[in-house]
């Protein structure tokens, strides 16, 4: 997990860039609701900036099940709920079988992405059955093994950073082989923006893309 952006500085980049070009890929994707028992959760030091656009990994504890995408449904849903009761605007999504990649965009008022996350995995936790090995410590809690706690964020800088990231996203499962055409993969974002008429059906993008995208376990 790595921490980055923060300060006045900062601030007032993110907030700049949240009106510029790009603006026109923000697409809400889903509607989701939850109120739900808020597992606790290490409360570990991130950039907050109210109104920043950021970029996520969120990586299962397991990261050789199929458990994301054979329970899409569920992860929509949990989505969904979250995105109605605490507003943000997704960029980019895709949903890989063991994890997430996506891009959102914050109110102007609000920089709580960590709680926004954290009500997305409890929701989908609800949802799923319990198949997964849990230590005696965690049935005890009640908790559930699916998630990693630490997730990857990185604030978008710039609209360079922006479209790089979001490109990203969209070439993911090409890069882990899940499919050999973008366009091809059904849980993704991508099918929006083609709508949008913001990529073509046939955009490839580049599979060695440089950075570090916070996909290591």
């Amino acid at each position: 997990m790595r921490r980055t952006g923060g300060g006045n500085g900062a601030m007032r980049f993110a907030l700049a860039f949240a009106g510029r070009a790009y603006c026109a890929l923000r697409y809400a994707v889903a509607p989701y609701p939850i109120r739900a028992i808020l597992i606790a959760m290490p409360n570990y030091r991130r950039a907050f900036v109210p109104g920043g656009c950021w970029f996520f990994t969120v990586n299962l504890i397991d990261r050789r099940r199929r458990l994301l995408t054979d329970h899409i449904d569920a992860l929509r849903a949990a989505t969904r709920l979250t995105q109605t009761r605490h507003p943000f605007t997704i960029d980019a999504m895709v949903v890989l079988p063991d994890h997430i990649h996506a891009v959102w965009t914050l109110p102007p008022d609000d920089a709580d992405f960590s709680l926004r996350w954290r009500l997305i995995k409890i929701a989908f936790a609800q949802a799923v059955p319990k198949t997964e090995p849990r230590s005696a410590v965690r049935i005890a809690r009640g908790e559930r093994a699916i998630w990693q706690r630490r997730f990857w964020e990185h604030l978008i800088r710039d609209d360079e950073d922006f479209r790089r990231h979001i490109e990203y996203c969209y070439i993911n499962p090409v890069k882990h082989r899940l499919t050999t055409r973008v366009r091809d993969w059904p849980h993704s974002s991508f099918h929006r923006d083609v709508r949008a008429g913001l990529f073509p059906d046939d955009w490839a993008g580049d599979v060695a893309a440089a950075g570090d995208f916070g996909e290591r376990s």
